[in-house]
């Protein structure tokens, strides 16, 4: 009996055993659970899905290349099941599984960003390449080419509210790291091409440091120190993204979601009625190497391409300016340009230079105008086109250039050289192919200067080309050269006697002049030609504080200010 009682009790107790065993014990989730089940209705969403329709809509490329398309009417959605099914199919080396989070991502591209997907796609057409050949290079996956998707909605342009810039969303600190190039003129960052190249070689580098192109996702947004912390805090050597995912920052936690929505749209677009943004003609282009500093505006101008299309293939340069001199850069341009570009490049770099000078000396006193004529523009007239384009002028006005040799004395530095012919220090170094502004005892300098040619020289020159068989005319062409001085002197007695009598001209009162614009003039070289200063022509001709003039424009030319005759006290 006590056997019996014995055997029931412990049958009777290992029943219940096994039923609460039964009822208590969960079964153990694995990682493929835990990807397809997690659910956060707190992921904060990348910035580019806040990329307006309108932002893209102003970009060259959609405005010249392409044609939209209608996606305004119902969206289309799938299911679950069927999201799941077509991710498994993508032809991926990085994972691409299912979950609530993923799902609500490819819905709302899909949804209300089905046209910000339209215009994507014809983005990519251009962009995609680059991203691909990039990607092949390094032996990437090449599910990768959709990260800038993400990251910029494929807007070059984008800035985060954070500070990161360009397709791929460098900050400043992570481009300088990767020797990226960002100053006032220049940010690669926004560089597609170079860009692209450095974010295939750091996202590389997180594979590298992380075994997992998830976790290396992860780290592209936030850092690998916060993924590191991420693995540290979920324990137990973790290594793949979806354990850590609670211990991850909001915005990452929605970043690989949103990366494999990306995936799924830009493959399966059409399924769900988004017709894309049409390529009407392929962009074609080529890179050239720029060694001079050159605006777009000059280039737009010569080669007459679209000022709009040099900045949508060029976003790198903030300013529309390439700063060739300090190192080369690329300019990329259609193929068929570049040729152009070449042949074209002294032309380009002639227009409208003064307009975009840059100064790199100046002396104290002398005018904007007149820096920028001496650093940039050649200041020798052209006498060829003299007789056609200069208008008669009063005698007592009239210069000729002159080049002079200085050679330099013990001590003397360019400043005092310049200062002692009254021309720039900027000037003589070009004069003289000088690269630096030293100079030593004994060399040898041209100088360039205007003399002005009194009246009577000019008339017994005048008589002189007029009969060169006269004896007489010879000796006033001997007697004109010696009046050619710096300053104005009077004639010697000598050479006057020897001049043919003629009645003085009654003088003119000294008043305005004209004078004919021809190609190389700029305001300071005509206000040298003429000894009067550029505020006092532009006062004359009503034309504010603008230097523009235009060849064969007539201009009035100020009679030059009289010189004081008294001398200071001392």
């Amino acid at each position: 009996m006590k056997n019996l009682i014995k055997k029931t009790l412990i049958t009777f107790m290992a029943g219940v055993a096994g039923s609460l065993m039964a009822y208590s014990a969960p079964k153990l989730a694995t990682i493929l659970d835990i990807k397809h089940s997690i659910t956060d209705d707190n992921v904060v969403e990348p910035e580019s899905f806040e990329m307006k329709t309108l932002e893209l809509e102003e970009n060259f490329y959609l405005k010249k290349y392409s044609q939209r398309a209608d996606n305004t009417g119902e969206p289309h959605f799938g299911t679950p099941e069927e999201y799941e099914k077509l991710l498994s199919q993508l032809p991926t080396e990085i994972e691409m599984p299912y979950n609530q989070i993923v799902g609500t991502f490819i819905e709302k591209y899909l949804g209300k960003h089905r046209e910000l997907v339209a215009d994507m796609l014809a983005l990519h057409n251009y962009y995609g390449n680059i991203f691909v050949e990039e990607l092949l290079k390094e032996g990437l996956p090449l599910e990768l080419q959709y990260l800038p998707v993400i990251e910029s909605a494929l807007n070059p342009n984008a800035v985060s509210r954070a500070g990161a810039a360009g397709l791929w969303q460098f900050m400043p600190a992570t481009a300088s790291g990767l020797g990226l190039e960002v100053n006032s003129l220049v940010d690669q960052r926004r560089d597609p091409r170079l860009a692209s190249r450095n974010a295939v070689l750091y996202l590389k580098q997180l594979y590298e440091i992380h075994g997992d192109w998830t976790l290396a996702i992860a780290a592209y947004n936030c850092g690998t120190g916060n993924v590191n912390k991420a693995l540290r805090r979920a324990g137990g050597g973790k290594k793949d993204y979806w354990e850590i995912y609670n211990y991850l920052l909001p915005e990452t936690r929605g970043y690989v979601p949103a990366f494999i929505a990306a995936n799924f749209v830009m493959n399966y677009y059409s399924k769900y009625g988004i017709r894309p943004t049409l390529v009407k003609r392929p962009l074609v282009t080529d890179t050239i190497q720029i060694n001079k500093r050159v605006n777009f505006k000059q280039i737009a101008e010569i080669l007459n391409i679209p000022v709009e299309e040099i900045r949508m293939l060029n976003p790198q340069f903030r300013k529309d300016v390439i700063p060739g001199d300090n190192h080369p850069y690329s300019l990329v341009l259609p193929s068929q340009q570049c040729l152009s570009y070449i042949m074209s490049e002294k032309s380009i770099m002639a227009q409208d230079a003064d307009q975009y000078a840059r100064r790199t000396y100046v002396e104290p006193g002398q005018s904007s105008s007149e820096v920028a004529v001496a650093n940039n523009v050649e200041t020798a007239p052209s006498s060829e086109n003299a007789p056609v384009n200069v208008e008669p002028v009063d005698a007592s006005t009239a210069r000729k250039l002159v080049k002079l040799t200085h050679v330099v004395g013990r001590g003397e530095n360019l400043r005092e050289i310049a200062k002692k012919y009254g021309v720039s220090a900027t000037d003589i170094k070009r004069w003289n192919s000088l690269r630096r502004g030293k100079v030593k005892e004994g060399d040898h300098l041209v100088i360039e200067t205007y003399e002005r040619v009194v009246p009577e020289a000019m008339q017994q020159v005048a008589v002189a080309s007029g009969s060169s068989a006269d004896t007489t005319s010879t000796a006033n062409v001997a007697t004109a050269t010696q009046t050619v001085k710096n300053e104005v002197r009077t004639s010697s007695s000598a050479a006057v006697k020897e001049a043919p009598a003629a009645k003085p001209a009654p003088k003119k009162p000294a008043g305005p002049t004209t004078y004919r614009v021809k190609k190389g003039d700029t305001l300071g070289k005509i206000a040298r030609m003429f000894g009067t200063s550029v505020k006092a022509i532009q006062d004359l001709n009503g034309m504010g504080s603008s230097t523009r003039i235009d060849i064969k424009q007539v201009l009035k030319i100020p009679a030059p200010a009289a010189k004081s005759k008294s001398r200071r006290r001392r």
